[in-house]
């Protein structure tokens, strides 16, 4: 079942008696497959000996593989287990924590538990109200149809749509030491769009803890936190087909009903500072891990061509950038205590009433949209 998954993945990865060891297949983009395997490596430094024996595929890739359609029907075999970072209703890949919680070296994006510090205090340097009165979007826009179209959003000399975009140039970005592309520096707008690209994107997080409003164009993708957020709650629904108009009146409705936006903004930025620290990271990678190896069916052993993840020969083989980030990123030593407790799942009434509460906010907020539309002048 497991070797099904081999198709897309990047790499395979045992832990058998608190060890890892890993078969590479095909190199990931930049060091995605690394900074996961690195990760990994954290979770059995931080509960040694507590992750039973696994076997389990892994695609580093934006998008998920395997689709459920595959999997259906009188005749249909059970779909592989593949872990990806990213997925949607019609998928079926196993959901894990993306690289760069461990940093993304290519792109000077520091480990997530030295960028949250930052993130907290590039809030306090602007107040939200001192803020430019806009949203404000910055990224590579060649990488997917949806955001070449919210670049016709940009202020003109004939149109305001209220948003300031920015294409990044990461070729020139890297050429000049990444001089204008610091995080914990682009707070100072009351509003910062998400957007996904090809499929999901790594940026959501880094938004999302701006305490920015921020306006999330409709995503057909999710990561393994994002299911948890709350429209109207935690960010502004935008409409995926109407973007610029849509833009337009979150920005001219929060800024006609500031202390609603600022709580939306403060609610997602806490979630993300609070409920995201690495902590809780490292337990959702153990449990989801822990309850995955439940599920296997035999004694996994060690692959023929596979080497054995050891922290000194990863860190070794690392340099500059990429290096530091690994050792600013190293679980320095086991926890005192262990994994948190999981809440109880969501029984199946209780999951469709929080999903039909998310649908009927984005549909009021849609109502108020139509509303200010129709009364503008012709």
């Amino acid at each position: 079942m497991v070797m099904k998954a081999k198709r897309t993945a990047n790499f395979r990865l045992v832990i058998l008696n608190g060890k890892a060891y890993m078969e590479k297949y095909k190199k990931s983009f930049h060091s995605r497959d690394i900074n996961t395997l690195w990760g990994i490596v954290q979770v059995l430094r931080r509960y040694p000996g507590k992750l039973p024996d696994l076997d389990l595929m892994f695609d580093c890739l934006d998008w998920p593989a395997v689709k459920a359609i595959d999997y259906q029907g009188p005749n249909a075999t059970s779909p592989p287990p593949l872990f990806c970072y990213s997925g949607n209703n019609s998928t079926l890949d196993i959901v894990f924590p993306d690289w760069s919680f461990w940093g993304w070296p290519e792109i000077n994006i520091k480990p997530w538990n030295i960028l949250l510090e930052e993130l907290k205090e590039g809030n306090k340097r602007t107040k939200w109200k001192d803020r430019y009165p806009y949203a404000y979007w910055k990224g590579n826009p060649t990488v997917a149809p949806t955001r070449r179209d919210l670049m016709k959003c940009n202020v003109s000399d004939k149109q305001d749509w209220n948003a300031r975009l920015y294409a990044q140039d990461w070729k020139t970005e890297t050429r000049k030491g990444f001089q204008h592309s610091n995080l914990a520096n682009q707070c100072t707008y009351r509003y910062k769009i998400y957007i996904e690209g090809q499929a999901w994107s790594v940026s959501e997080k880094y938004i999302l803890a701006c305490d920015s409003v921020t306006l999330l164009i409709k995503p057909i993708y999710y990561d393994f936190f994002t299911r948890s957020l709350v429209p109207m709650q935690h960010y502004w629904p935008v409409k995926e087909t109407d973007k610029c108009r849509s833009i337009k009146f979150a920005v001219d409705w929060g800024n006609n009903h500031k202390q609603k936006v600022q709580d939306i903004g403060k609610a997602a930025s806490k979630f993300i500072l609070e409920d995201l620290r690495m902590d809780y990271v490292y337990d959702y990678m153990f449990h989801l891990l822990n309850e995955y190896a439940k599920l296997l069916r035999y004694k996994p052993i060690i692959p023929p061509k596979a080497v054995e993840l050891c922290l000194e020969t990863m860190a070794c083989a690392a340099d500059g950038v990429g290096r530091k980030f690994m050792m600013d990123s190293m679980v320095k030593t086991a926890s005192d205590t262990g994994p948190c407790t999981m809440p109880p799942l969501f029984d199946p009434l209780n999951l469709q009433a929080f999903h039909r509460e998310r649908e009927a906010s984005i549909k009021e907020v849609e109502m108020w949209e139509k509303k200010f539309w129709e009364n503008q002048p012709k």
